[in-house]
């Protein structure tokens, strides 16, 4: 083989290397354009309805999406059989929850507990992630209560001092198809209190979560905490509260035992005088049903 041939054989090599480490550093841009434009995959069903029991929990109806909660509670099973273990008494509430957005959604409602009206609005902070980027699901709720109960042998209370506001951090963590947990720091503000002795501004935590045993149904349980010497005019206790959630096509059908007769914030966390212990235990059930509102957009030409 002659010189000339011996160089344009190693020109052809060092060319075809060339070539090669071109084109593996062009994938290997591509590979990292993709990876940084890759969509996040969100983790959806961290919990099935917009309650554990009492506590609402990080999910929202889907933008256009309007829910029916109907929560009841029979009285106390300690009452006796004259009252037929609590089922001849009943306490009511009706509430709609709409989806402004996927994220932001509003809700009203009208309890017979005091005949209290409530208005919360509710906003998805952070979602947690398949790829654990991010570890947990946060929402914030602001509520607004006012009772409007007569009570004809105290003074009468204008709706300024009937008013109470809580404000929460709900931050969800989905472990599994099977588990999900919450915990929820609450601030609750009275404008009007029993004696000075008790605050205005009362602080608690609640923990609560869902074990879902079938395709079809779970176990849910929550206890929320007040630390004590922030209400010392009455007796308060913790509230506990333990469900079976049935879910049967559109709607959630949930069983209920807990000590709070309430199922709003400002009432349930710091104004439970019952305990499980001396069978202070209200039966009943939440049923919620999902409604969509918006239009279907169609395929077909107009």
């Amino acid at each position: 083989m002659t010189k000339g041939k011996i160089f344009f054989v190693f020109i052809c090599i060092i060319s075809a290397t060339s070539l090669r480490a071109q084109d593996k550093d062009l994938l290997n841009m591509l590979n990292d354009s993709m990876s940084a434009h890759k969509s996040k995959t969100y983790v959806t069903g961290t919990f099935k309805a917009e309650y554990i029991i009492n506590t609402q929990t990080v999910e929202s109806p889907a933008a256009g999406n309007l829910n029916f909660v109907i929560q009841h509670r029979f009285g106390q099973l300690n009452s006796g059989s004259y009252n037929f273990f609590g089922l001849d008494n009943a306490t009511l509430r009706l509430g709609l929850d709409y989806g402004i957005t996927n994220d932001l959604d509003i809700g009203i409602g009208r309890s017979s507990y005091l005949k209290t009206f409530d208005m919360y609005l509710k906003y998805k902070l952070l979602k947690q992630t398949e790829s654990s980027s991010m570890p947990v699901s946060i929402s914030v709720l602001g509520t607004v209560t006012d009772f409007t109960e007569e009570e004809p042998t105290e003074t009468y209370l204008n709706t300024k001092y009937r008013t109470a506001y809580s404000a929460q951090l709900l931050i969800a963590r989905k472990f599994s198809r099977t588990l999900s947990l919450q915990v929820t720091p609450t601030y609750l503000h009275y404008n009007l209190v029993p004696t000075v002795n008790d605050k205005n501004d009362v602080f608690a935590v609640g923990l609560g979560g869902r074990y879902k045993f079938t395709n079809r149904m779970s176990i849910d349980a929550e206890y929320d905490i007040v630390p004590t010497g922030q209400v010392v005019s009455t007796p308060v206790h913790n509230s506990l509260s333990l469900g079976w959630d049935i879910e049967t096509g559109g709607h959630v059908f949930q069983l209920v035992f807990s000590n709070s007769q309430s199922m709003l914030p400002t009432q349930f966390l710091a104004q439970t005088p019952g305990t499980w212990g001396k069978g202070d235990i209200y039966f009943g059930f939440n049923i919620s049903r999902n409604f969509n509102l918006k239009k279907k957009q169609s395929l077909k030409p107009q």
